[in-house]
C-alpha cells in the first residue's frame, strides 16, 4: 500500500569537494581532487604559474536542510585562487537550515585567495556557514564573503529567516581573527537601525592577512572613500566592512578593493561572466 506523502522526506542536496596543490617545477599543480554529490570544482587554464579553482553547486541553489562542504589547501611555495562559478542562491526553507562548511589552509610561503561570488539571501532562507582556516606563519591569505539580502532589481527583499557566519582564522596555530555574525527573525527591521545597515541590503568582510598588510591600509582607504566602507590594521590582518544599497553598488567598490589586495591582479574571469 501506498504511504501518505506526509511521510516522505524531502530531497535534499548535499555534497563534498576537497583539494590540495603541490609545487613542481616552479608552478602550482594539482596534488588531491575529490568531489561527491553536488559540490564539483573545474580548474581553467590560467596561462601562469599560479593555480585557479571555481567551485560550483550543482543543485542551483541552497534551501533548508542542504549540507555542503569544502576543503582546500595551498601546500607549501604554492599559489591557489578560489573562486565560485555564480552567486550562491539561498531559498526559502519550509524546513531546517542549509549549512556551508568551508576549511581552508596555507603552508609555507603560500599564497591562498577566497574569492567566492556574493550570496544571496531570500526572503524567510535560513543558512548557517562557517569557515575555519589554518595558516603557517609565512603564508599570505586574502577571504573575501559578500551578502545581499535579496535582489533589489527584482523588488526582493529579505525580511524574515536565519543568517549565521561563523569564522575562526589561525596563523601559527594561533587565533588570528574570529568573529560571529547571527541576523535571526525580522532581519529587515533589525537591519534598518543605523547601528546595524542602516537600512542597506548589500554587505561585504574582507580580510586580508599577510606581509603587506599595513602598507596596504593608506591604498584601501583611498579606494573606499568617504563612502560606507572603512579599513583597519593590527596584528598583522587587514579588515574591510563595507555596506552598499544594492550588490551593483557594492561590486563598484568591492571589486577595486580586492584588486588592491591582489598587488593590480584583477577579480577572476567568471566574476564577470
Amino acid at each position: 500500500m501506498q504511504q501518505p506523502a506526509e511521510q516522505y522526506a524531502p530531497q535534499r542536496a548535499g555534497g563534498k569537494g576537497r583539494l590540495v596543490t603541490k609545487p613542481l617545477d616552479g608552478r602550482t599543480r594539482l596534488a588531491e581532487f575529490y568531489q561527491e554529490g553536488c559540490a564539483k570544482i573545474r580548474l581553467p587554464e590560467t596561462f601562469s604559474p599560479d593555480m585557479e579553482a571555481i567551485l560550483i553547486n550543482t543543485s542551483g541553489g541552497l534551501t533548508g536542510g542542504d549540507v555542503i562542504e569544502w576543503s582546500v589547501a595551498a601546500s607549501d611555495s604554492t599559489r591557489l585562487t578560489v573562486t565560485t562559478q555564480a552567486n550562491e542562491k539561498v531559498y526559502k526553507a519550509s524546513a531546517g537550515t542549509a549549512s556551508v562548511t568551508t576549511r581552508l589552509a596555507a603552508g609555507a610561503n603560500a599564497s591562498l585567495h577566497w574569492l567566492p561570488q556574493e550570496t544571496i539571501l531570500f526572503d524567510q532562507s535560513s543558512l548557517s556557514r562557517r569557515l575555519d582556516v589554518d595558516l603557517h606563519e609565512t603564508a599570505e591569505f586574502l577571504a573575501v564573503e559578500a551578502v545581499l539580502m535579496g535582489r533589489q532589481a527584482m523588488g526582493e527583499r529579505l525580511r524574515h529567516g536565519l543568517f549565521r557566519d561563523r569564522w575562526r582564522v589561525r596563523q601559527g596555530g594561533r587565533l588570528l581573527h574570529a568573529e560571529e555574525m547571527r541576523l535571526d527573525g525580522e532581519i529587515d527591521l533589525v537591519g534598518s537601525a543605523n547601528a546595524t545597515f542602516g537600512g542597506e541590503t548589500a554587505f561585504a568582510t574582507i580580510l586580508y592577512a599577510g606581509p603587506l598588510a599595513e602598507a596596504m591600509l593608506a591604498k584601501v582607504r583611498e579606494v573606499l572613500g568617504n563612502g560606507n566602507g572603512g579599513a583597519s590594521c593590527w596584528q598583522g590582518k587587514l579588515i574591510v566592512r563595507m555596506i552598499a544599497p544594492s550588490g551593483f553598488e557594492l561590486r563598484k567598490v568591492l571589486v577595486p578593493v580586492i584588486a588592491v589586495l591582489r598587488n593590480g591582479a584583477p577579480v577572476p574571469k567568471v566574476w564577470n561572466i
